[in-house]
């Protein structure tokens, strides 16, 4: 039998990729295609593309096909601003929606599926939400979906993004909500027989990627109101990178209110281990490639 293959699409350009490591966080597509290894069956190879770069060799649609599923990660640019690290992405996305290869898509990959297939995303006018993302409610259609099976109905989820869904694609069933945004998951069907399985928050986020988040955004935090002045955003980011270290640190557990839906990795995770499991394996199977 021939090895699963995904590819990880990479939605940040080489500057941003480059501000992340600076700042103590990974490559966004290489964490993504090293976590997507360790949740799928022994031998799954993982490729990655970078559609945000000048003259990047992007797959074409014969290519797109030869995978199991692809992955589309979180990015820092604003889709709505198009332009040539934008535009690639978007052509890129339906393109391999017309071969109906199963796709997951982390924040910006939720984004870019939304207007591939006709939606709209804009600003969310209070700003990000960043950190922890509280109570995100499995609504009814996600109860039994597989992207949620084993996954509590009420969940905290790393998360960072200052955009949102605003308008749905045609054939988006939204999955689960919180306060912040009405679209916290979705499932888009596409127009190659395939399907979208996306989500706003970071499930692939550890406590010290998303602390390298913080140490990006700097003054940006302060001014929104987040912190009161850079000691406090500092504390904080201290207190992510001990979480990291210790999960099972019960100060900071009480002092944050967290419980094992955002601690625990394997609950934390279990949207991309359903997402292969529930969508990836018995497309392939249905190729005839198992």
């Amino acid at each position: 039998m021939s090895a699963l293959r995904l590819l990880v699409i990479e939605g940040n350009t080489r500057a941003a990729r480059e501000r992340s490591v600076a700042s103590g966080g990974t490559v966004a597509s290489e964490s993504y295609a090293e976590l997507l290894r360790s949740l799928s069956p022994a031998g799954t190879i993982t490729d990655i593309c970078y559609p945000a770069d000048p003259g990047a060799n992007l797959p074409d649609s014969g290519g797109l096909e030869g995978y199991d599923g692809v992955a589309i990660t979180g990015s820092a640019l604003n889709i709505y601003d198009g332009g040539p690290a934008v535009d690639p992405q978007i052509e890129l996305v339906r393109a391999l929606f017309r071969t109906g290869t199963p796709c997951f898509g982390s924040c910006w990959g939720l984004q870019l599926a939304t207007v591939a297939s006709g939606g709209a995303v804009g600003k969310h006018p209070e700003g990000r939400e960043i950190g922890i993302g509280r109570r995100i409610e499995i609504l009814t259609p996600g109860h039994g979906h597989g992207l949620y099976l084993g996954k509590p109905r009420l969940f905290d989820a790393i998360t960072v993004h200052l955009d949102q869904v605003e308008t749905l694609a045609p054939g988006t069933t939204v999955l689960a909500t919180n306060s912040w945004s009405e679209v916290q998951a979705a499932e888009i069907d596409t127009p190659g027989s395939g399907n979208f399985w996306g989500v706003q928050y970071h499930p692939e986020y550890t406590f010290a990627e998303i602390a390298a988040v913080f140490r990006r955004y700097g003054d940006i935090l302060i001014k929104q109101g987040i912190f009161d002045d850079v000691a406090a955003q500092d504390a904080f980011i201290a207190d992510l990178d001990a979480l990291h270290a210790d999960p099972g640190s019960k100060p900071l557990i009480w002092k944050y209110g967290l419980d094992q839906t955002i601690l625990d990795p394997a609950i934390r995770t279990r949207e991309l281990k359903n997402w292969i499991e529930q969508a990836v394996l018995p497309a392939r199977s249905s190729r005839g490639r198992a």
